[in-house]
């Protein structure tokens, strides 16, 4: 990998990993339009560690506050009922089945979820859901001619119930194409959380689930040939830097507008990638990633 390929592969990392496009996605598509060969799963998920390092800063006091009332509640009962304890532990609960089905399914991750013939149908389908979601919840907020504005749920509503619900989507965005944030955004608007509450809990219940898999990744990247050390960690530092300037943006964009520029980019993104790869331009298939 050049030095060139990881600067671009960086800027992608930190401009899509937290908005509904689908990071993996885009990381697979960069390299096929330009030729290079796929970065790999090691390289997405060590780029990673990049963007959530941004996480942790731009959330570092909800992050501390939750860590220091969820340490107490292991030993004092009656801080179990604080709503930073909760949250501690239901961050830990919807990280459950991402580990139990990213260690089971780390062979098809690889290798045949990287086709971007199942990249491009994620991409159509899930941006159709997220639409779907974004419309619901926007007509409980506006309300309408015969409906009162119906009010939605808070964090603070958050159960064990709604954690695994939600750690069930983000365990879906293992396929590239989906979105980490579009399909936990999406599924917390489905269960009647505010757009804010539902990106909030879906950076933080990430925090866990891709630091841990870009630790994985690069426990067996070390003393192998399979990562081109250099050029990986300044792909890290791009990300960090990109994607907490994302993080900013889109917490303030969420607040008032659509998820729908979004959901037709998708799609379009993903009618174009059928016909390319239809029409012989494009091959489903990853290359051996750069070494």
């Amino acid at each position: 990998m050049s030095w060139f390929e990881s600067l671009v592969l960086g800027l992608v990392q930190g401009l899509t990993e937290f908005l509904p496009v689908s990071s993996s996605a885009h990381l697979r598509l960069a390299a096929a339009f330009a030729g290079w060969h796929d970065p790999g799963a090691a390289f997405t998920a060590i780029t990673q560690i990049g963007t959530e390092a941004a996480v942790l800063i731009y959330f570092r006091k909800d992050i501390g506050r939750i860590l220091a009332a969820w340490s107490r509640s292991l030993t004092d009962k009656s801080m179990r009922h604080d709503p930073d304890a909760r949250m501690g532990w239901l961050v830990i609960v919807g990280s459950i089945p991402i580990g139990l089905l990213g260690v089971t399914l780390k062979d098809q991750i690889e290798g045949p979820f990287r086709d971007l013939r199942i990249t491009a149908t994620m991409l159509v389908v899930v941006g159709v859901v997220i639409g779907i979601a974004d419309r619901l919840a926007a007509r409980d907020e506006e309300g309408g001619r015969h409906r009162a504005a119906k009010q939605r749920k808070e964090l603070h509503d958050l159960n064990i119930k709604d954690g695994l619900i939600y750690g069930l989507c983000q365990a879906a965005a293992l396929v590239p194409g989906v979105s980490r944030s579009g399909a936990t955004i999406s599924g917390g608007l489905f269960m009647g959380y505010r757009r804010e509450a539902a990106a909030r809990y879906s950076f933080l219940l990430a925090v866990p689930a891709v630091l841990a898999s870009g630790l994985f990744e690069l426990k067996d990247a070390v003393g192998s040939d399979d990562v081109s050390w250099g050029p990986t960690i300044f792909a890290t530092i791009i990300a960090f830097v990109v994607g907490y300037v994302v993080i900013a943006w889109f917490m303030k964009w969420i607040s008032t507008k659509s998820f729908m520029p979004f959901v037709w980019y998708r799609i379009a993104l993903g009618i174009i990638i059928i016909v390319l790869v239809s029409v012989g331009v494009l091959s489903p298939h990853a290359a051996e990633p750069a070494h």
